[in-house]
């Protein structure tokens, strides 16, 4: 079975990397900029897990997980953060909001993909 990841970041090269890391690991890749694109990706979508960066325009990565948990269908996906924040009050927040798991850029590839099949498996 191949698991399906959304990954939302504003930056285009970390969005790259991401997706580059994922489908080289057979993981198919859904992508969104920020976090109001991210919830319009996620109405046609019922992904394994999805990835967050927390410093984003728009709808930052606390409001993302919100909206997430608010949704039934997606209340017990796993959500995985990706930034570079490593504050642990901002870790605490995330894990109140419904945050599965943190991982702080930049990330290693190998242990990305261990920590999804992990939560998504």
């Amino acid at each position: 079975m191949t698991l399906q990841i959304l990954a939302v970041d504003d930056s285009r090269t970390m969005r790259k990397m991401i997706q580059m890391t994922l489908e080289n690991a057979g993981i198919e890749t859904h992508l969104a900029d920020d976090g109001v694109n991210g919830l319009t990706a996620l109405e046609g979508l019922e992904p394994d897990a999805i990835i967050t960066d927390i410093n984003m325009p728009n709808l930052d990565g606390f409001g993302f997980i919100d909206a997430v948990r608010a949704q039934d269908k997606h209340r017990k996906t796993p959500i995985l953060v990706l930034t570079t924040e490593s504050a642990p009050e901002l870790k605490a927040k995330a894990r109140q909001a419904g945050a599965t798991g943190w991982v702080v850029k930049p990330f290693d590839p190998d242990k990305l993909v261990r920590a999804l099949n992990m939560i998504a498996g």
